[in-house]
Parts: C-alpha cells; sequence; structure tokens
C-alpha cells in the first residue's frame, strides 16, 4: 500500500540515445527490394477472339438465307462454319481445365449456363409460336431451337470435364465418341445429343491445351502460315460448295440419316476435326495481342450470342428474304453483313450486357443453400464462355480466370489447370453459335 523506501528503488539509468539517422549518401546507395509488377489478370487476346469469333457467328447465320444462288457467299459460309464453333468449343474447354464440380462451381453451372438456356429457350420459342406464325410450336426444355443448343451442350460437357481428367488420352476417347455417333443413326434430339457428342473432342481438345500451345500462335512464323492455310480453305470451299451436304457442318444427323454410306461418318469426322482443328488456330494466329478498341466486347459476347438471333428472326418471319429480291443482290449482301456486324457489337456493349445479367449471370442467392460457400468456395480461376461460354477469383496452377461472368478471361500462366469453375464457361459463349436451318 505504501511506496517502497527509496534505497529499495532501482536508480534510473541515463536514457537511450536514438539512433543517427543513415547519411543521406548510404540511404541513397541502399539496393531496395524488388516490388511486384502490376498484375493484369485479363488477357486481351481471348477478349478479341471471343469478340471477332462472335462476329463471324452472327454474319454467317445472316448469310443463311441468301446463299444458295450465290457460290462466293456459300463459299465464306463453308469456311466460316468449318472453323467458328471450335473456335469457341476450344477457348470454353480450355477454361474449364480446372473444373472439378465444387459447389461454388455447380453453382455458377447453374447460374451462367442453365438458366440461360432455360430462358432464352422459352424467348425464342414463345417467338416462334406467336411472331412465326407457329401456334403450335411447343416449348421443350430438352429440345433445344435455334441457338439454345450450345448451352445445353457446355452444360454437358462441363459436367464430364472431372472425367475427362482421370483418362489417360481423353481427346482419343473423345474422336472415337464421336465418330461412333456420326455412324449411330436414332440417337434422337433430345439435347441435341448427337451435336454434344459430335463436336466434344474440340471441347476435350480445349481441355488438354497449354498456355505454350497458345504462344505459339502468336509468333509471326504462325501468322505468316495462317495466310495460304485460308487461301487453300477458300479454294476447297470454292470448288465443293455446290457438292457438300451443309447437314455435316451442322453435326445433328448420322451418315445414315443424311442417306450416306455409314463409313462416310467416320471420314466426315476426322476431315473436319482436321479441318476445324487447323483453320481455328489460323484464325487465333490474327486475333490481336494487346488491347484494341473491340478488346471490352469481348466480356459481353454471351449477350451478343444470345440475342443476335432475334433480328434475324424477325427478317424471317416477316418475309424479308423472301419477299425482296435486294437481299440476295451483291450489294445487299454487303449491306447484310456490315449490318449484321453492327448489330451484334452493339449487342456485346457493356450497357447490353449489364441490362442482361438478370438472364444471364443471376445470383439466386435465394435459391441455393447457404453453406455451399463454405463447403468448396469458388476456388482458383474460364465463354467461356461462357460458354458460351465461368471460372473464379484467383489462381491456382495458373488456368485464367474469367471473372464474374462466364466472358471474363484470365492471363493464362504455365503450369497445370486453374479453377475454371466460378463461372459456367471460359468464353461463355457460347462459345459456337447453331444453324437456323437445323432448328425444329
Amino acid at each position: 500500500m505504501f511506496p517502497a523506501p527509496l534505497g529499495n528503488r532501482r536508480a534510473p539509468g541515463p536514457k537511450a540515445r536514438e539512433p543517427a539517422t543513415a547519411p543521406a549518401t548510404l540511404t541513397r546507395n541502399r539496393p531496395t527490394l524488388p516490388t511486384a509488377p502490376a498484375r493484369h489478370d485479363r488477357d486481351p487476346f481471348f477478349d478479341n477472339a471471343k469478340y471477332l469469333a462472335i462476329v463471324l457467328v452472327a454474319i454467317a447465320h445472316a448469310w443463311e438465307p441468301v446463299m444458295d444462288d450465290n457460290r462466293v457467299v456459300r463459299t465464306l459460309y463453308l469456311v466460316v462454319y468449318t472453323f467458328h464453333m471450335p473456335a469457341f468449343i476450344v477457348i470454353s474447354g480450355y477454361f474449364s481445365r480446372s473444373w472439378s464440380g465444387r459447389p461454388q462451381q455447380l453453382r455458377r453451372l447453374v447460374t451462367t449456363v442453365a438458366v440461360p438456356y432455360v430462358v432464352f429457350e422459352t424467348v425464342y420459342s414463345l417467338f416462334k409460336k406467336f411472331a412465326g406464325g407457329d401456334p403450335g410450336h411447343p416449348i421443350s426444355l430438352l429440345d433445344p431451337f435455334y441457338l439454345t443448343w450450345f448451352l445445353g451442350a457446355l452444360f454437358i460437357w462441363r459436367l464430364l470435364t472431372p472425367l475427362m481428367r482421370q483418362i489417360r488420352h481423353p481427346l482419343t476417347v473423345a474422336f472415337v465418341i464421336a465418330a461412333l455417333a456420326s455412324v449411330t443413326p436414332g440417337i434422337g434430339e433430345d439435347l441435341n445429343l448427337q451435336r454434344v457428342l459430335q463436336f466434344m473432342p474440340f471441347f476435350v481438345l480445349g481441355l488438354v491445351l497449354r498456355p505454350e500451345h497458345f504462344r505459339l500462335l502468336r509468333r509471326r512464323e504462325a501468322r505468316v502460315l495462317a495466310v495460304p492455310v485460308f487461301g487453300v480453305a477458300l479454294g476447297i470451299a470454292y470448288w465443293v460448295a455446290p457438292l457438300i451436304t451443309l447437314d455435316w457442318l451442322y453435326r445433328n444427323s448420322s451418315s445414315q440419316e443424311l442417306d450416306m454410306p455409314w463409313w462416310s461418318g467416320l471420314l466426315a469426322t476426322a476431315v473436319l476435326f482436321v479441318a476445324g482443328t487447323v483453320l481455328t488456330a489460323a484464325f487465333l494466329a490474327w486475333v490481336p495481342r494487346r488491347r484494341t478498341w473491340f478488346t471490352m466486347l469481348g466480356l459481353g459476347t454471351i449477350a451478343g450470342y444470345l440475342l443476335h438471333g432475334l433480328p434475324l428472326k424477325t427478317a424471317e418471319y416477316t418475309g424479308l428474304f423472301t419477299a425482296n429480291d435486294w437481299p440476295h443482290e451483291p450489294a445487299g449482301v454487303v449491306l447484310l453483313t456490315l449490318a449484321m456486324g453492327a448489330l451484334v457489337t452493339l449487342m456485346c456493349t457493356p450497357p447490353v450486357h449489364r441490362a442482361l445479367r438478370w438472364a444471364t449471370e443471376p445470383e439466386l442467392r435465394w435459391f441455393f443453400r447457404a453453406d455451399t460457400d463454405a463447403q468448396g468456395g469458388s476456388g482458383a480461376p474460364a465463354n467461356a464462355g461462357d460458354g458460351g461460354g465461368v471460372p473464379a477469383r484467383g489462381r491456382e496452377g495458373g488456368v485464367p480466370t474469367q471473372g464474374r461472368g462466364p466472358d471474363a478471361t484470365r492471363v493464362p500462366d504455365t503450369g497445370r489447370g486453374a479453377d475454371a469453375g466460378r463461372g459456367a464457361g471460359a468464353s461463355r459463349v457460347p462459345a459456337a453459335p447453331g444453324s437456323s436451318r437445323t432448328s425444329r
């Protein structure tokens, strides 16, 4: 209670001296630790590729009603259709490399693939029913109509990704499945399974690709080689344009259903896979590697993919192509091409993408259990898109993340795949559009 006598207290020592400030010369010469360079999460190359591919998709769809009497347009259509869907699908597979089916990945698969499929399958079916003069047209979620087949295919491919990652030679297995499907009649129209199986090798090709493969395509030699590749493709397409049936490109029928010998399905599967892969590589070789004025539009390819069919169907239902001659004339084809390119570009802009987010990237917090985040998390890092067409934030083994939507793309790194599961598709896109000729 009382203070101790002074004799029992420890005498205070001298004050500690402040360390002298280092001379200015030493401070200036002292080496500093390197700071981490600013990290750019998005690789503009993939956003550029997605935008250019979706423009080709929309333009090719616009050519369909006017190409029968124009061999040049039919030639261009054949070349574009040989690679634009494979390009989308390869990119979607590439950004799905680390998809393992964790809870958050499954949630993103539902919100960015399943929900847009349901919404736009309903929209296009109702549009056909009331505007297309077909009151009996059904609304069937099992029989994809027009553009929506790709979203159903992407849903199935994503679910098969963990299995494909466990197989020693997944590309070989996928190719054999596609070849068998091409000679198997009666697979049926449910979820357009014939197309799902015949296009699957391109998705699996994306799964087995690595960042170094894309770096090879960015070399000058690849760009130079791409020129004669497209030249040869155009020459062959011009030669076969009057002879070939387009159903081979759509891959929605077996060879027997096309009244062809059964073995022709095996041959067509091999030829179209090689041609699609080579032309996809040639296309990607000419995709700009730097940021351009359209790089940001690559984020909105899901909107461009899902919406561009509405003006085309409007033109079809109102008889624009059948009641008028000008769309079939050269000037009309050029005008149609420019108009469709401008329309799909507008549809990919950020305002349209944001306005459509309720249908393409809904949160659906009310639908999912609250504990799924704790069970799996979003994981590390695509469509992508989406596919369309989406991975989560961060990195895991260097696989690109596609950000919040299936259209986002992260910079690929070397190493093994990362988490592409936050969204539905690495490149959400849609990845690749279908053909109006094959719709029901």
